[in-house]
């Protein structure tokens, strides 16, 4: 199967939910077992709390920050970062053309 950002952008955001009223951020582009794939275009604010699966995270296009643990990452294009299930996370001072891949993984806790 194939994704594309123009796709997912052009779907978002998404539904509203409890977090995101205005409309989510992210959509599913992709899943199989455990694997999920999403596109993640945050606005404003990251209002993401921490999940219930390792992810991964590749910078796709703008610039941020993303905290993982209160620790501070430079986040650009082409930048990779892991974050561990159940960790506190967020992107912060990020651009307004700010997009990233996200690949959920594994079981429910973490491998």
């Amino acid at each position: 199967m194939k994704a594309s950002i123009a796709q997912a952008l052009a779907r978002l955001p998404a539904a509203p939910t409890s977090s995101y009223p205005s409309g989510a951020p992210f959509i599913t582009m992709m899943a199989g077992g455990t694997m999920s794939l999403e596109v993640f275009a945050p606005k404003g604010k990251d209002l993401q709390q921490p999940h219930t699966q390792d992810e991964l995270y590749f910078i796709q296009s703008g610039t941020g920050q993303i905290v993982i643990n209160g620790q501070r990452f430079e986040a650009a294009a082409g930048d990779a970062f892991f974050v561990a299930a159940g960790v506190v996370h967020q992107f912060e001072n990020f651009s307004e053309d700010f997009v990233t891949w996200v690949v959920f993984y594994g079981p429910q806790g973490g491998e």
